[in-house]
């Protein structure tokens, strides 16, 4: 399903973030046939961990609490005063 997912944006250039879950051969096998790289922190079973840049995977922590702040304020994260009822 992730594939498929990538497969509407271009991933050629690009360095996809992504959590553990997401770290499947299949997966980091198809972004770097698309000539993309990636970011992503093997599980810690892994047969074959692979290196990872920890200070650029760290950049995904600061989008997953941007949204989590952005959460916290109902008026930008549910768009109520669009309401007619808010007036």
């Amino acid at each position: 399903m992730i594939i498929q997912l990538l497969e509407q944006i271009e991933v050629a250039g690009s360095n996809i973030l992504g959590d553990k879950a997401y770290g499947s051969e299949p997966i980091r096998e198809w972004i770097s046939s698309q000539g993309g790289t990636y970011t992503i922190p093997p599980r810690e079973n892994a047969k074959k961990p692979w290196k990872v840049d920890w200070c650029l995977y760290k950049e995904r922590h600061l989008v997953e609490c941007f949204f989590n702040k952005i959460k916290h304020f109902r008026r930008v994260a549910t768009r109520y005063d669009n309401l007619a009822n808010s007036f």
